[in-house]
């Protein structure tokens, strides 16, 4: 009797698949370039033979500097084929950065922009060792003459790829991917967006973040078309969904306030587009504001750690029926678990689950496929980020009786005035509810009676031009007067290149502003 044999699970296999059912679909877009299924799978298998042709062996580090485009996209797929592990590097880092994760990681290759040149050679500088370089130019005249080829994955619980954190306390931390890991959480993000071969994907969540939430991965599988996208522009992306009929695109809540805000937002766009958002808490005023220009919002919530979004607001049907305001709430909250991963936890420090009554605070803690494999080369960190097996967040939040959760605060962004704790998110959410706010992100500031006070940094919506005092009582009139801002600072919000607000960067800006 023969033995039935299976290949172990690896996200490349969805590629695959594509070429074999849907070989003359359209795949990619990057201005006037256009490829196939049939010709993206080629190209990677080609590009997977150059790596070989380099010296890259089956282990070695390949990492990748360069935006949105299709290069990163196909190295998703031919760094794996080759039996390598793909290092997608934050394109806005500066030199000193992109060199420590470039030795960290011990990059054996790295492919390279144009436009992403120059700081990559200061990075190389004072390397002794440097990788190989393959710039932007190189790139195609290379593959294209290479020989296709397939390593195959032996260990699905192999490491697919580093992506390293944004590093606002320390050194940044190597996370590292499995094949496993990934090729689920691609189908789990597939699934939860409802993709489909008539989808368009715009990409404006950069891939270099932890693999563009595994959609690099989620589109293929569902045979829909890749537009890329090389950098941000709010215009350039209503365009694409008025003329190019984009149906998905992922983004963090910063990036939606810029659409709002946009002149070509004065009117709904042509068909609805299903966004999912994640990177911070998106505040209900601004999910309203784009529910009304045609935005279907769904809110997701993960880390680095765990293969992008491990939690999802999924929409209840019961809750069509209810008011308005009350829809916006329930959405807002980050949801549960998603399709392949364990039901989230909220734990006291004991570990012990918190109640599940909305209210009581505890740390968020998170297990299953969609968990990375342990920090590259930090063992120390590995076991300080696990308790009991599961993942510890960092972050604060609430349970509630549906099973939903929904973020507070990063336990270290917690404000503790005069013995009260006031979670940041909470404020902010009532500040944007300011019809003249387009973002707020609050900190605590030093303060010699009260240990802290709450410091609101604030931009307002064009043309708007409400004060400070105002600001400071209309939050009062909403929730605890403890809570209220000390202090409105009226400039930009500085981000990380996710999209994330900096709030290491606003403390400081606060400590010095509360200096007497």
């Amino acid at each position: 009797m023969s033995v039935m044999t299976f290949r172990e699970l690896t996200p490349v296999s969805f590629l695959e698949r594509a070429a074999a059912v849907f070989a003359d679909r359209l795949a990619v877009v990057e201005g006037n370039l256009r490829y196939t299924y049939a010709q993206f799978w080629a190209r990677a298998q080609r590009l997977a033979g150059m790596l070989a042709d380099h010296g890259v062996r089956p282990g070695d580090r390949v990492a990748v500097l360069a935006p949105n485009t299709h290069v990163l996209l196909e190295a998703h797929y031919g760094v794996p084929l080759a039996g390598a592990v793909l290092v997608a590097v934050n394109t806005r880092l500066a030199a000193p950065e992109i060199a420590y994760i470039l030795e960290h990681s011990e990059a054996r290759m790295v492919i390279v922009d144009a436009e992403c040149q120059p700081v990559l050679a200061e990075a190389l500088s004072g390397n002794e060792k440097p990788p190989t370089v393959i710039t932007s130019k190189e790139y195609e005249p290379l593959v294209d003459k290479a020989s296709p080829l397939r390593v195959e994955v032996t260990d699905e619980r192999s490491m697919l790829s580093i992506n390293y954190t944004s590093g606002t306390t320390g050194r940044p931390k190597g996370v590292m991917y499995h094949h496993r890991g990934a090729y689920l959480q691609a189908l789990a993000m597939a699934y939860h967006a409802k993709l489909d071969t008539s989808s368009r994907y715009l990409w404006t969540l950069p891939m270099f973040h932890t693999n563009g939430w595994c959609f690099p991965w989620a589109v293929t599988a569902a045979g829909a078309v890749h537009r890329c996208l090389r950098k941000i522009d709010a215009g350039e992306i209503w365009r694409a969904i008025r003329r190019e009929g984009i149906t998905h695109f992922c983004a963090a809540p910063t990036v939606l306030a810029m659409l709002a805000d946009h002149p070509d937002a004065a009117t709904p766009g042509p068909h609805p587009v299903r966004v999912f958002a994640g990177g911070a808490p998106p505040w209900p005023a601004l999910l309203t504001r784009m529910d009304a220009l045609g935005i279907d919002i769904r809110h997701l919530y993960g880390l680095t750690e765990t293969f992008g979004p491990a939690v999802v607001c999924e929409w209840q049907p019961e809750w069509d029926s209810l008011p308005a305001e009350q829809r916006v709430r329930l959405t807002a909250r980050q949801g549960i678990a998603n399709m392949i991963a364990e039901p989230v936890r909220v734990v006291d420090s004991a570990g012990v689950d918190v109640p599940a009554d909305g209210q009581t605070l505890g740390e968020i803690v998170l297990r299953g496929n969609d968990v990375m494999l342990g920090y590259y080369r930090d063992e120390e960190a590995t076991t300080a980020a696990s308790v009991d097996g599961w993942f510890r967040s960092g972050d604060l939040g609430v349970k509630y009786p549906d099973g939903y959760i929904e973020l507070r605060d990063r336990i270290k962004d917690v404000i503790v005035s005069g013995g009260e704790n006031i979670t940041s998110v909470e404020v902010e959410n009532t500040l944007t509810e300011h019809p003249d706010v387009l973002e707020a992100a609050v900190v605590g500031a030093p303060h010699p009676k009260w240990g802290e006070v709450p410091i609101a940094f604030v931009v307002l919506r064009s043309g708007a031009s409400t004060g400070e005092r105002e600001l400071v009582e209309f939050v009062r009139a909403r929730i605890a007067r403890f809570k209220a801002p000390h202090r409105v600072i009226f400039r930009e919000i500085p981000k990380t290149s996710t999209g994330k607000l900096q709030k290491n960067v606003l403390r400081h800006w606060a400590t010095q502003q509360e200096q007497p």
